[in-house]
């Protein structure tokens, strides 16, 4: 897989500025559609942690406004409040006005350019330039913590380090022995072929859960797909998107419509943040000469859950009755409005039973890589998360997303909780075997 090249930095990223906030802000047209009627404040995590109107999708709107009109400086207090934010979108689910709070932030976002002081902002910066577009640099960047992890250095520096920065540690995901690399570019159904698919490998997919990938080609195989993995595809772009590095996640976003054939039926991934994301590569590009073929790739991009509900899942024997809770990823939930499908599917599954937990759609605090940049907040919600689990009594939690997969290991390791962690297509590709 090839990489993207890096790009400059947005104008205005950075932080302060003594110049009219006026002139640093893009238009946001839809600051104008909010009423501030507060029906988003207890769909908000941040607001029904600290229950302050600034951490609420209404006041941070405000906050813009305010910004956009030259009554506020774009300063590091605003953009505090702003990176609070973990970009859930469950704000949107509850807006009777239909305000796409994420668009507003993440374009306030690229001004400011990535969170944190200096030397975080330094760290995340390099990450999404020089790192993220990048997949040979990404699988060499996954073999040096496996190899950190094998030496156990790791646990020496827990031994020593404070409990903050060995918070950060335990979520450092341990790679898959070997990253995903499909035997062919395109890989033919099994039996009659009912669909042509691209699929998106994505980059923590790839790296940290290889055998989900392989396991989500089967079951697409299986159900009839014939499954395209284009060599030339990179990250999704949504960790750019979504900390203020927009000029290169437009790069990527342009590397993926080049690679992806248009000849297919859909382009399927099994990340719920990567399907938001390109589901948004219409806006992203607009006004690019791309836009129209972006808006054409955006329209067929599909959860996998979503495609194969659609689809129409071949009978699934189960191989043995097992009981699961299901946690629907934020940007699966609230970005894509896919919320039935994946229960749908797993309602499939003959001797499958499914309990539902209280709020599966609250946010688990991983949010990328929120988690390592605002672990406070991330823990409370956390707690919340596997509490709610803990309450199912189900010995396996299905969650469709690698960053909530990695943030409910970690919970269940800190809360002891027993439970399993499993992605939707690892639990139907056992149905089928």
């Amino acid at each position: 897989m090839t990489g993207v090249p890096a790009v400059a930095a947005a104008p205005g990223a950075g932080g302060a500025s003594g110049a009219p906030a006026a002139r640093l802000l893009p238009p946001i047209p839809e600051l104008d559609a909010c009423v501030h009627c507060g029906l988003c404040l207890n769909q908000c995590p941040t607001y029904r942690v600290t229950r302050l109107e600034a951490e609420s999708p209404r006041g941070r709107i405000a906050l813009v406004e305010a910004v956009s009109q030259g009554r506020l400086p774009l300063d590091q207090g605003v953009a505090g409040h702003l990176y609070l934010c973990l970009m859930c979108r469950a704000c949107e689910t509850a807006c009777p006005s239909g305000v796409q709070y994420g668009r507003i932030a993440e374009a306030v976002r690229g001004v400011l350019g990535p969170p944190g002081p200096p030397l975080a902002r330094a760290l995340v910066r390099l990450a999404l330039r020089h790192l993220m577009p990048f997949p040979g640099r990404l699988r060499v960047a996954a073999a040096a913590i496996g190899a950190l992890q094998r030496s156990g250095l790791v646990r020496a520096l827990e031994r020593v380090l404070p409990p903050a920065l060995r918070q950060r540690l335990a979520l450092l995901p341990a790679p898959s022995p070997r990253a995903y690399e499909p035997p062919a570019e395109v890989l033919p159904a099994l039996g009659e072929r009912r669909a042509r698919v691209g699929f998106l490998a994505g980059c923590a997919m790839s790296l940290f859960f290889a055998e989900v990938n392989e396991a989500t080609v089967r079951v697409l195989r299986r159900n009839g797909c014939e499954v395209v993995v284009p060599r030339g595809q990179v990250c999704c772009g949504a960790l750019n998107s979504h900390n203020g590095e927009l000029a290169s996640a437009r790069a990527m976003a342009q590397a993926n419509l080049d690679a992806f054939p248009e000849d297919v039926d859909a382009v399927v991934t099994n990340a719920a943040g990567c399907g938001a994301a390109m589901k948004e590569y219409g806006h992203l590009l607009a006004g690019t000469p791309d836009a129209g073929r972006a808006a054409r790739f955006a329209a067929r991009v599909r959860d996998a859950a979503e495609f194969l509900a659609a689809l129409g899942l071949r009978t699934t024997p189960a191989r043995a009755p097992q009981t699961v809770t299901y946690q629907d990823p934020c940007h699966l939930a609230h970005g894509q409005r896919v919320r039935a499908q994946p229960r749908a599917l797993l309602g499939a599954i003959p001797g499958l039973v499914l309990v539902e937990m209280v709020a599966a759609d609250r946010c688990c605090g991983s949010a990328g890589i929120y988690n390592v940049l605002q672990p406070e907040m991330a823990e409370a919600l956390l707690r919340e998360k596997m509490d709610a689990i803990r309450a199912t009594g189900a010995p396996v939690v299905v969650a469709p997303n690698p960053g909530c997969m990695l943030q409910l290991r970690y919970g269940a390791r800190r809360f002891g909780v027993p439970v399993q962690v499993r992605h939707l297509m690892d639990v139907l590709d056992d149905a089928g075997a």
